[in-house]
Order: structure tokens, then C-alpha cells, then sequence
């Protein structure tokens, strides 16, 4: 998978959690029918969105996007839809390319380290990001949202 096919798929998903998660909200606080969909809307959009953060550090240091353009792609996961707004941003600015240039590089630093490794296996890079994506969405949950923090 390119870095743009990646960036594409994931910012349309996290799009796509965001609805969930509307229609929840809708059906729980409008027509005070079900709170069920936020559960699960809310759930899918949490893990949803920390693949967003993970593959948007990822692409950005593999593309060598500036620090403003990697602030960008990370504040563009908080509004709803946003993603999709900028990575067509990103694409027409040619920030995503159809190559990954840690494929073949010789990466400097241990970001880019990481980033070669990921591309050198990527099941196996799939299977620890999931894992690890699981372990810190199970945390968050168990946390419960920040207004509940100081309570």
C-alpha cells in the first residue's frame, strides 16, 4: 500500500467513525432512544482515531512534511470530517506520494528507523500497531472521558 492509499483509507475511516458517533449522540442526547450507538460509534472512533495519529506521524516522516503541515494532519482528526479535507490538501500539495522513500533509504534517526522497520514487515508491524493501539484505547476507556477525570 502507498503512503497515499494508507493516509486515504485511514482519514476516510476516521471520517466514517465520526457519523457513527454522531448518530449515536443524536439517537442517546435527541431522541433519547439508545445510548448503544455511542458505545459503539464511540468505541470504533476512538481506535479509529489513534490509527489516524499513528499513520499521519508515519506518512509525514516518510514524506518529510513540515512541523506546520504535521500539526495540520494531526488537529485535522479532532472536527468531524476534517481528514478528508486535508488529505485532499496534502495530495493536491503533493505531501503524499505514490512511493514510500524509507523503502529504499537509508533512514537518519530513530523515527525514520521505525518507519523502515514498519515498511520492511509490515504484518508484523500491523499486528504490534494493533495491539498497542488496543492497549492504549482499553486505558482510555478505562479512564473514562476527561470530565469524568477530576471526579
Amino acid at each position: 500500500m502507498t503512503p497515499r492509499q494508507l493516509f486515504r483509507t485511514v482519514a476516510l475511516a476516521e471520517a466514517v467513525t465520526w457519523t457513527l458517533l454522531l448518530i449515536g449522540m443524536f439517537l442517546k442526547y435527541v431522541t433519547k432512544t439508545t445510548d448503544l450507538m455511542v458505545t459503539i460509534g464511540g468505541g470504533l472512533h476512538g481506535f479509529v482515531f489513534l490509527a489516524y495519529i499513528a499513520t499521519t506521524l508515519m506518512v509525514s516522516l516518510d514524506q518529510r512534511w513540515t512541523g506546520k503541515q504535521v500539526l495540520m494532519g494531526l488537529a485535522s482528526a479532532i472536527p468531524p470530517y476534517v481528514t478528508i479535507l486535508f488529505e485532499r490538501w496534502a495530495q493536491r500539495r503533493g505531501l503524499l506520494k505514490s512511493k514510500w522513500r524509507l523503502s529504499g533509504a537509508k533512514p537518519r534517526g530513530g523515527p525514520e528507523k521505525l518507519v523502515t522497520g514498519v515498511l520492511q514487515s509490515p504484518f508484523m508491524a500491523a499486528a504490534i500497531a494493533i495491539v498497542g493501539l488496543g492497549v492504549l484505547f482499553t486505558v482510555m476507556v478505562s479512564l473514562g472521558p476527561p470530565t469524568e477525570w477530576g471526579s
